[in-house]
């Protein structure tokens, strides 16, 4: 017991505590800290990377230039962001089959949802922007339909009309039938603003109202039910509606007057 008080008070007996107090903190670092796994993310990041760029120089390099810089046949794709890159390889659009038609129609995919991702996140490296959203921020959850339906109207409704139908635009442009469109993919559009269509990013358009917008237009999409108001003349409103009243209404009454006055003059005649 001598001894060991002895060593106890010697000199170098708080350096070697302190020195294995600092040992077993590494050590317990070491074995319980996350290092491992964000490394291991790092790297599937960069894979998933590496092979995008390999689709991008196949399928895309030839319009927007090897380093997303843009030509004269298709635009930059710096600062456009992951989600731009999943609506529109996801609605088929891109790759687009000729840079010479006034808009990009939906058609079908010619990519894997795997290697959608993979070209997303090579476009995402040029530079920062919109990122692919997840289920939580366009599902239905805590979704207000009613103010989706009159956000929609306000916001939206000029091109697509009120059910979202789509709608003619100028110089062979065009809205498209929002009808069967994945909810991803109207948010997405609503953040990056393809084609003709302004951008709704978060600083005009809270996330909150975006899923409130597509809980609307999913409770429209496809109702078949009976039209209170009678035919529905493509739901696009009062010009169908007006039109049809100007041509058959108002023709079918000069129509009938025409009709009218050939008869009184023949009795006349009589």
């Amino acid at each position: 017991m001598k001894k060991l008080s002895a060593r106890r008070r010697h000199p170098l007996a708080a350096v070697v505590v302190l020195l294995l107090a600092l040992a077993a903190t590494g050590g317990l670092y070491a074995a319980f800290a996350p290092a491992g796994k964000a490394q291991a993310d790092d790297t599937s990041q960069s894979l998933t990377i590496k092979e995008g760029k390999k689709l991008y120089e196949v399928g895309c390099a030839s319009c927007h230039g090897t380093g997303g810089q843009g030509s004269s046949d298709g635009p930059s794709l710096v600062g456009v962001g992951a989600a731009a890159v999943d609506f529109q390889v996801g609605t088929g659009r891109m790759p687009a089959s000729t840079s010479e038609m006034a808009q990009l129609p939906r058609k079908k995919v010619s990519y894997t949802q795997t290697e959608i991702d993979q070209l997303a996140a090579f476009v995402a490296s040029l530079g920062a922007g919109p990122s692919v959203p997840t289920k939580d921020q366009y599902g239905p959850a805590g979704a207000d339909i009613a103010k989706g339906g009159e956000l929609f109207r306000t916001n939206c409704a000029q091109c697509h009309n009120f059910t979202g139908k789509g709608g003619a635009l100028t110089e062979g442009k065009y809205a498209p039938s929002l009808e069967g469109v994945a909810p991803k993919h109207i948010y997405e559009a609503m953040q990056t603003g393809p084609q003709n269509m302004p951008s709704f990013p978060d600083t005009t358009m809270s996330e909150k109202n975006k899923k409130d917008i597509i809980a609307y237009l999913n409770a429209v999409d496809g109702d078949e039910t009976e039209n209170p108001g009678g035919l529905e003349l493509g739901g696009v409103g009062p010009v169908s509606e007006g039109l049809f009243g100007w041509i058959f209404g108002l023709g079918g009454l000069i129509a009938v007057a025409v009709w009218v006055a050939a008869r009184t003059a023949k009795a006349k005649k009589s």
